[in-house]
């Protein structure tokens, strides 16, 4: 993606700049991130986000966010965005004009938005908090540790840490010896698999629970290409599906309505009850998200038990 910077994002840079050089030296902090390490003259204290994980996390410490993306708030977060929130573009295409005049602290990037760290650098302290998909346990505990510090809120970000382990093997737990399955992202009428390195890749790193599919090969939304037939040959103990359809807002309830069909109906998963519907929001938006993958963890764990 590029950026094109006009004149009206040019002489925003400028304030931009000359506002970070007006603030104290006296109480640095250096914070090292996904794309380098960034400076703060201190404690933040008006902060924006282009990213719905980024604010996920920072509401979960209790921090209030002054800026979010324009569209795609998960509904489990909409309720904690200010009224007063400013509204600074999309989650791919930031409003660099309103977020130089806004008089910022802080600009927090990631994922979908990590690109606008180049031009957003220049205009305000600005960090990315993108994680690796391999391991999102760890990387969501060090964005919580790292903000944590960054905030003087150290103790809770440990609080926070703790209860997702906890969780985490709590459901681990419930997963052994319950079988394989797939994680299913159903797109506009067609499947796909994710697997290890996939936006909810949690599910087999971190929860244990093996794929009945060997060599997945994730793409960035639709997931390993599989069909009906392909789900009957592998017959997993489990479906976890990830309905992208309604995690875009383009429509609600198309997965299961996919998923009922003859040939899914034959699979172990589908006979005893064990194909589980993540929130849409949660497993395809924020993704990187303390609340999100609680709620998520939460989901996995009334599933195995039901």
């Amino acid at each position: 993606m590029k950026f094109t910077r006009t004149p009206a994002l040019l002489a925003a840079l400028v304030a931009g700049a000359l506002a970070m050089t007006s603030l104290t030296q006296a109480q640095e902090i250096v914070v090292t991130h996904a794309q380098g390490e960034t400076t703060l003259p201190g404690v933040p204290t008006k902060v924006l986000t282009s990213d719905w994980a980024a604010f996920d996390n920072l509401h979960a410490l209790g921090v209030p966010v002054a800026g979010v993306p324009a569209s795609n708030a998960p509904s489990y977060l909409q309720g904690f965005v200010a009224a007063d929130a400013l509204q600074i573009g999309s989650l791919f295409e930031p409003d660099f004009e309103g977020i130089a005049a806004s008089g910022s602290d802080l600009y927090i990037v990631g994922a979908r938005s990590r690109e606008a760290y180049a031009t957003a650098k220049d205009i305000l302290p600005t960090i990315d908090l993108s994680i690796d998909n391999a391991d999102i346990i760890a990387g969501i505990e060090g964005n919580l540790t790292k903000l944590g510090e960054v905030f003087g809120l150290q103790d809770k970000a440990a609080e926070l840490n703790a209860a997702l382990d906890a969780k985490v093997a709590e459901v681990k737990a419930a997963a052994e010896g319950k079988g394989k399955a797939l994680i299913l992202v159903t797109n506009a009428g067609n499947l796909g698999v994710y697997g290890p390195d996939s936006r909810v890749a949690w599910i087999h790193n971190q929860l244990g629970i093996p794929s009945a599919m060997e060599n997945v090969k994730d793409g960035d939304h639709g997931g390993d290409s599989v069909s009906f037939e392909f789900l009957l040959e592998a017959n997993p103990d489990w479906l976890f599906v990830v309905d992208r359809d309604a995690g875009t807002g383009e429509s609600t309830g198309a997965a299961a309505a996919l998923l009922d069909n003859e040939l899914v109906n034959q699979t172990t998963a589908a006979k005893e009850g064990h194909i589980v519907y993540l929130d849409p929001q949660a497993s395809y938006i924020t993704m990187h998200g303390y609340s999100g993958v609680m709620l998520l963890l939460d989901q996995v764990l009334a599933g195995l038990n039901g």
